[in-house]
């Protein structure tokens, strides 16, 4: 079990859409809207995870248009999101957030999150316990799956609220928001490199 807990931990704390984007709210947003997101994110990575143990996810990702599909709609939403945290504050940007991301944007990401996935699959699949009923081990990789995710996801989001908090100016809070906007784009482009090697023969 202690091989799996690690195996949560890094797999989570890695960036990845959810926790740069919590970051990103929390710097651009506060703590409130961060909270609410947070909330999002931690029901559709549950939800992702229970279509995962059903079965249900396999059965739909096994079509490659439904994948590619997943694929676009994830990245379209990332970019979406970086858009919003890059012009949150900014009177200069030509798109200004009107509304913090809120418990509906987190669970969206999530349903359309590769990662989510990849990651759900990997624990769940794997690192049998074994001497058990199947039940009894899904629900206790539920359990501690979820009692690692909360604290890692309420740090990224205290990180990006202790950034919104100190005394810079505009021009250093723009610079933030841009930069966590930027890290959210570089995963788009690994997610992009990835799928094009992927595709090739």
């Amino acid at each position: 079990m202690l091989i799996f807990a690690a195996a949560v931990f890094f797999l989570i704390i890695t960036p990845g859409p959810g926790v740069l984007s919590t970051a990103g709210v929390g710097s651009a947003f506060g703590a409130r809207p961060g909270t609410r997101y947070v909330l999002g994110l931690f029901i559709g990575t549950n939800m992702v995870a229970l279509a995962v143990v059903s079965g249900l996810a396999a059965v739909i990702l096994a079509d490659p248009a439904i994948r590619t599909l997943l694929f676009v709609a994830s990245t379209a939403y990332l970019l979406y999101l970086a858009l919003r945290i890059a012009t949150a504050g900014s009177r200069i940007a030509f798109v200004e957030a009107v509304r913090p991301p809120g418990v509906l944007d987190g669970v969206a990401l999530q349903m359309i999150n590769p990662k989510a996935y990849a990651v759900n699959t990997t624990l769940f699949s794997g690192f049998a316990f074994g001497g058990g009923s199947l039940l009894a081990e899904t629900l206790l990789k539920f359990l501690v799956v979820n009692t690692i995710w909360i604290p890692i996801h309420f740090l990224w989001l205290w990180l990006g609220i202790t950034l919104r908090r100190l005394d810079l100016s505009q021009r250093a809070h723009r610079a933030i928001n841009i930069a966590m906007s930027l890290s959210m784009l570089v995963v788009v482009a690994l997610a992009l490199a990835y799928q094009f090697i992927a595709i090739r023969p």
